[in-house]
């Protein structure tokens, strides 16, 4: 059994300088967690933060497919996605399956601030 759980961390590239704030800014609760992301999301978390975020692919390339396999694997609990519903993404059908692969494992699936804050610091997580 794991000793933490995990958190991945995704944002689409409008999202990117949204989710590095936020990291930022809740950098003591995420101290808790194993951390994950996709590519650029990842790196950029990290380098701001100083926190060990492992990389997977950026979601174009695969990234989106992988954090949903880890969902299935059940090694990953909550899922912070800030995702850019206003723009086309050219890989709106993996992004669409890390929704639909979060809800059937029932993990909790943040996609703006508000509800990555009330996850984030959640009793129950």
């Amino acid at each position: 059994m794991r000793s933490k759980k995990t958190v991945a961390l995704i944002a689409h590239d409008n999202k990117k300088s949204d989710i590095v704030n936020w990291a930022i800014k809740n950098k003591d609760a995420l101290e808790k967690f194993d951390l994950c992301g996709t590519g650029t999301t990842a790196k950029l978390v990290s380098e701001a933060t100083g926190l060990d975020v492992k990389r997977y692919l950026s979601g174009p390339l695969g990234g989106d497919q992988q954090i949903g396999a880890k969902i299935a694997e059940k090694k990953i609990d909550v899922v912070i996605f800030f995702w850019d519903p206003l723009s086309a993404q050219p890989h709106d059908p993996d992004v669409k399956a890390l929704l639909r692969i979060a809800v059937v494992y029932d993990i909790p699936i943040a996609t703006n601030k508000a509800t990555a804050d009330h996850v984030i610091h959640s009793s129950l997580i």
